[in-house]
């Protein structure tokens, strides 16, 4: 047996859970190799160079050669998977949907797999939740389970990307029906609470049956690293649009995400790590931007960070915040840049014909409760515009549980330290305020410096500041 062989045999049996093992990089692709490139980004903080993938001297693999013929979703979604098979298994390639209308289900990556989706090619993903199973490892606000796949899915992979000037686009006939919560849906959501609490093993956290209708996300990168998605644009979505998950090293650039459903988030890096974001346009239902890093039992088990995150050059049409960070932060938040982005609305009727106004709530918005823990630390935000929001340039709140409140009671009281919070040289037009911060009682808001933050007409007091230190505001 050659060393090869050996190699991919052992790599093969010590696969640890079956759904991994697609992913799993074979030795000639590693040997072979993917090229890269490295990016390097200033900010205030030791952000590392990040590594993402360069495709552009990869083989083409055409899904037209493997079968796929437009309006035929069947075909099209078993070509697809036998392209990046076969891209896969050469050590790397360039999945090529080109011109025209392609109907798909679920599409899952692999190590050194880019699917490029050409100018004047739209992806478009079934509606039937029956195309996104056998249910997958994934999570659903914080919590880790088995749901349904996103529809676009990569877990513990190398070198993957999403590329190309074409669009992606979710029908949504159904998931429309599953914006609703009724009490199927919040029962499961509890259910799966519960099996955080008491540890019970992921993998028996199945969450397809019956009505739980768990949406799934749109594009998931799961556990993978070096990870690229760029030139892109993202029509509507189930549940959250962008949602790099235990990730390191992820570039997002030049990706147009539009999408006004419930929970449609544009992009929510979570527990990942050495992420930019830049020259995006989001046009949400809710916030652009939501760094994350899981709930409660979830989040302290899994113990990773969302750190080094820098958004920059940003454009934002419609979203209820431009960052959030949390509610889920119960693993952390540290070290985010956001500079040079700007709400930039257009005219009253809306920015794109069809879609509606959504309220712009806050420019930062850090959101936790009694029972995340985490942290939050070292945030830095610079040169923002808005014109007009409904909240503030800077908004803290330490007891946010929407409906959680009454859903399950405080099983463990941990509180969120928050210290730290730069924001200089934004200026909006009209606010409700300006800074906002309610710390909590038995542990105070620490160091929050405003600097040339400027609203021109202010609605209500400028600035409460309640359970804080070392604030600042010149």
């Amino acid at each position: 047996m050659s060393a090869n062989a050996k190699r991919r045999t052992l790599l093969r049996a010590t696969a640890l859970l079956p759904v991994l093992s697609g992913c799993a990089t074979p030795p000639a692709a590693k040997e072979g190799g993917i090229a890269q490139q490295t990016i390097r980004v200033s900010a205030p903080f030791d952000m590392p160079a990040i590594h993402v993938p360069d495709f552009s001297a990869a083989p083409r693999f055409d899904i037209k050669s493997y079968g796929a013929v437009a309006g035929d979703k069947v075909r099209t979604t078993a070509a697809i998977a036998q392209a990046i098979a076969a891209a896969h298994a050469a050590g790397g390639g360039r999945v090529v949907v080109p011109r025209g209308t392609w109907l798909t289900g679920a599409v899952h990556l692999k190590s050194n797999v880019n699917l490029h989706v050409e100018e004047g090619a739209l992806l478009l993903f079934s509606e039937h939740p029956n195309d996104y199973l056998p249910a997958v490892l994934t999570s659903w606000e914080g919590l880790e389970c088995y749901n349904y796949s996103p529809l676009i899915y990569a877990i513990d992979c190398d070198n993957v990307a999403l590329t190309g000037k074409g669009t992606l686009q979710a029908k949504l006939d159904i998931w429309r029906i599953w914006y609703a919560r009724p009490k199927p849906h919040m029962d499961a959501l509890v259910a799966l609470y519960n099996h955080a609490v008491r540890n019970v093993p992921v993998a028996q956290r199945q969450m397809t049956a019956g009505e739980a209708h768990l949406r799934p996300q749109f594009v998931q990168f799961n556990r993978c690293r070096n990870v690229l998605i760029e030139d892109i644009s993202i029509r509507d979505s189930p549940f959250w649009t962008v949602h790099p998950y235990l990730c390191q090293d992820v570039v997002i650039r030049r990706v147009d995400i539009r999408a006004h459903g419930h929970n449609n988030d544009g992009i929510d890096p979570e527990m990942s790590q050495n992420v930019l974001i830049e020259d995006c346009i989001f046009d949400q239902g809710d916030d652009a931007i939501s760094v994350k890093s899981g709930r409660e039992f979830d989040g302290w088990r899994l113990a990773s960070p969302v750190k080094n995150v820098v958004i920059r050059n940003c454009r934002i049409k419609n979203g209820h915040q431009l960052l959030a960070i949390g509610s889920e932060l119960s693993g952390g938040v540290e070290n985010v840049l956001v500079e040079n982005c700007h709400f930039d609305r257009g005219n009253a009727s809306g920015p794109i014909a069809g879609t509606t106004l959504v309220e712009i709530n806050n420019i930062l918005y850090v959101k936790t409760n009694e029972r995340r823990g985490g942290y939050v630390r070292n945030i830095h935000m610079k040169n923002v515009t808005a014109t007009k929001i409904a909240g503030g340039a800077v908004c803290v709140e330490t007891d946010v549980l929407y409906q959680w409140r009454n859903l399950v009671p405080t099983y463990e009281r941990r509180l969120t330290p928050i210290e730290g919070l730069y924001v200089s040289d934004v200026k909006v037009g009209e606010a409700r305020f300006i800074c906002r911060i309610q710390g909590d009682p038995g542990l105070p808001v620490k160091e929050v410096s405003l600097r040339n933050v400027r609203v021109e007409t202010v609605c209500e007091q400028p600035v409460t500041v309640i359970n804080t230190r070392g604030f600042s505001n010149t």
